[in-house]
């Protein structure tokens, strides 16, 4: 995939949209494209983590599952669809992480791969980049904790 494909997905994502030019071609570098088929897995719940993910094209349905006793089931966190993110946030924080939860592909989905160190390493080194980078991050996380707690009272 182009240089200038990644940077035109990066500029339109949730996640590093109002970025400046400069830094969203720099994130552009560490990224890797990738595809998935319909059905199949980009992680799954408990598995350690260390990449963000953005969608090109397609959708993840984002679920958990749940052991409640006589219980059992997943639920859908949330569907998330082109120019979304999702993956290990807690690589951002250099911190190692089991994921918790499993992204699917609903359809054939288009994949930007980029390690989460990587993108620590540049915000440290750019510490508006960084203060940036860490607000989205708040916000992305208010947003899955809401629909996270959505999805628990549909149980």
């Amino acid at each position: 995939m182009e240089k200038s494909m990644i940077v035109g997905a990066l500029e339109r994502c949730e996640f590093f949209n109002g970025l400046g030019r400069e830094d969203v071609e720099r994130i552009a570098e560490l990224c890797r494209f990738k595809q998935y088929a319909a059905g199949e897995p980009i992680f799954e719940q408990g598995d350690s983590g260390e990449n963000l993910y953005v969608i090109l094209d397609g959708l993840v349905f984002l679920e958990r599952s749940l052991d409640l006793g006589s219980r059992k089931g997943r639920v859908t966190i949330e569907s998330l669809g082109k120019g979304r993110v999702l993956g290990c946030w807690a690589t951002l924080l250099d911190e190692t992480h089991v994921m918790m939860s499993t992204a699917t592909c609903q359809e054939a989905t288009k994949i930007l791969v980029l390690k989460g160190s990587e993108l620590r390493g540049m915000m440290l080194g750019n510490k508006l980049l960084g203060f940036n980078i860490m607000e989205k991050f708040c916000r992305l996380l208010l947003e899955r904790i809401q629909a996270a707690y959505g999805a628990m009272e549909k149980i």
